[in-house]
């Protein structure tokens, strides 16, 4: 078999393409496809099309490139425009849900059910699919216009040891738990990042200046914030500069999954052998 026979079989195979099925992105027959893959070469003239259906490099058809699944997916992503890579990154993220399931024989179910409906939700239904199983948990929301994959993979020690101490924990959650400090969050977040005066964040939260600089003191302290003091013709006056914290997103969209009361688990796996939060 040549080399470019063997290539093409191994990435069509990885794509999970038969051969009627590739041969009919290329634009050649089934037996084209069978015959390059016994050892013939395809013409000059298809090798673009042919490494554009295999979404690889035409220099990885014939062996000359390292094409691991990694660097194939970061390659696609780092080509497309940014809206589209997380469309395609979230398809990517929903296949790995979809083969955790645990039960081999509903696979096929599910392929054909929801691999292609991942975002395609009309009702006002959120969905959720949501794995616990030994090695790590998984979690996937689908809702009309509210879309997020989360993926943990199981530290060797407990994971109760890695995460902070509850009193640092209460510590964050209080921040969220404070009406004033919620207010504050909302706006900034509302913002482009660039530097707000105390008097800006109070006309807009209807708070007090004293009581904006003692909320935003809060937020300097657990890192979400930063203060500065800026010299004016009529005195000083404190600039924050709010830290565009990603790890405040998924907070706000997972205790939002907590409340909600109208939900449908349409896929779970909670068959974990031992707890979670085990201190051993």
């Amino acid at each position: 078999m040549s080399i470019i026979g063997t290539m093409i079989k191994k990435l069509r195979l990885e794509k999970g393409y038969t051969q009627e099925q590739f041969g009919a992105l290329v634009g050649v027959t089934t037996q084209a496809v069978s015959r390059w893959e016994r050892g013939g070469a395809p013409d000059v003239e298809l090798l673009p099309e042919i490494a554009k259906a295999l979404d690889v490099t035409i220099d990885a058809l014939f062996g000359r490139e390292e094409q691991s699944m990694a660097v194939t997916i970061t390659k696609k992503l780092c080509r497309m425009p940014t809206k589209d890579a997380y469309k395609f990154a979230f398809d990517l993220c929903w296949a790995i849900e979809l083969g955790l399931v645990p039960e081999p024989s509903m696979i096929d179910d599910f392929l054909g059910t929801f691999i292609e409906k991942k975002i395609d939700v009309t009702d006002k239904t959120d969905y959720f699919c949501k794995m616990m199983q030994d090695g790590g948990v998984s979690n996937v929301r689908l809702s009309p216009d509210l879309h997020h994959f989360f993926l943990m993979i199981e530290p060797e020690g407990s994971l109760r040891e890695n995460l902070s101490p509850p009193d640092q924990l209460r510590k964050v959650f209080g921040i969220f738990a404070d009406k004033k400090l919620m207010n504050i969050i909302y706006y900034m977040y509302s913002r482009l990042n660039t530097p707000l005066a105390t008097s800006l964040i109070s006309k807009n939260t209807g708070l007090d200046r004293k009581e904006v600089d003692r909320c935003m003191d809060i937020l300097c302290e657990n890192n979400l914030a930063t203060k500065t003091t800026v010299a004016t013709a009529e005195g000083d006056i404190h600039t924050y500069m709010f830290h565009q914290e990603s790890s405040v997103i998924p907070l706000l969209c997972f205790a939002d999954e907590i409340c909600r009361k109208d939900f449908r688990d349409f896929l779970r796996a909670f068959d974990r052998t031992k707890p979670l939060l085990a201190t051993e």
